[in-house]
């Protein structure tokens, strides 16, 4: 993958407030849940986190598989990354992701039994940008695995 195209995919990830969750319900059928983008490791990992008793938390406990949609709507850029996720309940993901002002989704603190980290971990890729020339492709493995220094970023993070 060119490094122009990787940076630009970054940048969608890196400034999006928000992406999209998807993944399938307990009768099969696709689901999709809007998250807060809390912290992202390069394209591979991303952390998010949310409530213990949601309904997505309950179906990924179940199937793992779910994708991740990063947009930017005003410019018409889309990333989607397929892959697994991993539910934490471990003090040391809560504590990172934990900001002043989640008391209001979190009443009872970083503690909060109703509070979780999704460890989502992409595998693969599509992506879309509509620039003056168009363009759109697939993601392979080592288009979104990291580089040597999101690695080191990854080992101070937890």
């Amino acid at each position: 993958m060119e490094k122009e195209i990787r940076d630009k995919l970054k940048l969608l990830v890196d400034s999006a407030q928000c992406a999209d969750l998807g993944f399938i319900d307990g009768m099969g059928i696709p689901s999709i849940r809007k998250v807060f983008c809390t912290c992202h490791k390069g394209l591979r990992a991303h952390l998010i986190s949310t409530n213990t008793s949601s309904l997505h938390i309950q179906e990924l406990e179940k199937n793992n598989s779910a994708c991740l949609y990063f947009a930017d709507s005003n410019n018409f850029r889309g990333l989607c990354l397929f892959g697994k996720t991993i539910i934490h309940h471990d003090p040391e993901y809560k504590e990172f992701l934990w900001h002043e002002g989640d008391e209001q989704y979190y009443p009872e603190g970083v503690t909060d039994e109703d509070y979780c980290v999704i460890e989502f971990i992409a595998d693969r890729g599509r992506y879309y940008m509509c620039e003056a020339d168009p363009y759109k492709g697939d993601l392979a493995l080592e288009d979104i695995d990291f580089t040597e220094k999101e690695t080191s970023y990854i080992k101070h993070m937890l």
